[in-house]
């Protein structure tokens, strides 16, 4: 193993190659998640989801593991690279508008067209701003709109959103890392991963039955953390395809010990780093021009819970693939309609200085 690790390409090696795969995985585990959810949507149960029973996570779950280490990853090299200010206004526009444009669309415009109300209640209701609110100030999932989807098994209309409290806590503690000149510091990337997969360990050993809620707490800021640590760790880490599968091996023959949890989200979030750098890979790379991943993964939902609505009978496969046609045409209309102006909009508050790249290019988008 120690010569093939040699052998293989350093971090730094393969951030300097011209192709990657980040925005086609991005935008495939977007899709991942509206797979995932198309059979919770129908049945109510999240345990039916696929990889469920065999891993002990979802294949949503999974998906969501692997955005946070990409975007571990990304987000440290945009503070790196480009400081405070910068990094605020790059997080803001990337997260706010999209959001926003879509609370508002699924509240205003589907919850109007499918709420059982009279239009006059339902706009006069203090639920609709309530979910409005909830939804922009802290990222509530669980909220459901006056009169929609009430037959449905899942009453909530945006039920991904909650993942973005998450994401821009670790934004928060890149922030606060980057401000106290600890975030090129190897030793503290080290011991960061270390506590968190050490806090991880030591819960499911000692609460095995804690609430998922805690679990979460750990298990995404461990994720996005690895990233950070491999970006940091750029000039020495290497991308290692028999690691990849060693790692797997390992993670599997633990399935039922305490350690399982924390080497799965260790391994994949290698794993997934790996396969969107390793130049192996890369030179074969097909990268779209539009960025669909985030519109994909908040109207994934709302859309299926539409259709469910409408057609209640029909088996959660019978609606995936219209589901997955309508949620890839309406974030298209998010990624040229809000997006990317928005991002426009970030070029101009940054005074238009260039990015050196496409892997910069993709760490402020």
């Amino acid at each position: 193993m120690s010569s093939l690790w040699s052998m293989s390409p350093t971090v730094s090696t393969a951030m300097a190659q011209e192709r990657n795969h980040f925005t086609v995985i991005r935008l495939l585990l977007a899709l991942a998640v509206v797979v995932s959810h198309a059979v919770s949507v129908t049945s109510g149960n999240v345990a039916d989801e696929p990889l469920a029973a065999s891993t002990g996570f979802t294949l949503g779950e999974h998906a969501v593991n692997g955005f946070f280490a990409i975007s571990g990853f990304l987000v440290t090299m945009s503070f790196d690279r480009r400081g405070w200010r910068d990094y605020l206004i790059a997080r803001t526009l990337r997260i706010a508008p999209g959001l926003i444009v879509a609370a508002l669309a699924v509240a205003l415009l589907l919850g109007a067209a499918v709420t059982s109300l009279p239009m006059r209640d339902y706009f006069g209701s203090a639920g609709l701003w309530r979910f409005i609110s909830a939804t922009l100030t802290s990222f509530k999932s669980n909220i459901a709109l006056p009169g929609v989807f009430a037959d449905n098994p899942l009453q909530f209309p945006m039920g991904t959103v909650w993942t973005l409290k998450y994401e821009v806590l670790c934004y928060v503690g890149v922030f606060v890392l980057g401000l106290m000149t600890l975030l090129r510091s190897r030793i503290a990337a080290a011991l960061l991963v270390i506590g968190l997969f050490a806090a991880l360990v030591a819960l499911d050993h000692l609460r095995p039955d804690a609430p998922k809620g805690i679990e979460t707490a750990l298990r995404l800021p461990l994720i996005f953390a690895i990233g950070g640590a491999l970006y940091v760790w750029r000039d020495t880490m290497r991308l290692c395809g028999p690691l990849v599968l060693a790692l797997a091996v390992i993670t599997w023959s633990a399935h039922g010990t305490a350690l399982y949890k924390a080497l799965l989200f260790t391994s994949s979030a290698y794993g997934i780093l790996w396969l969107a750098m390793t130049p192996d890979l890369a030179r074969f790379s097909w990268e779209p021009k539009a960025d669909l991943s985030y519109g994909t993964y908040l109207y994934g939902w709302p859309i299926q819970q539409a259709l469910h609505a409408l057609f209640p009978t029909a088996a959660a496969l019978v609606l995936l693939g219209p589901s997955l046609v309508i949620t890839l045409a309406v974030a298209a209309v998010s990624w040229f309609a809000v997006e990317k102006p928005a991002l426009g909009l970030k070029a101009r508050a940054l005074n238009r200085r260039p990015l050196r790249g496409r892997l910069e290019t993709q760490s402020s988008s």
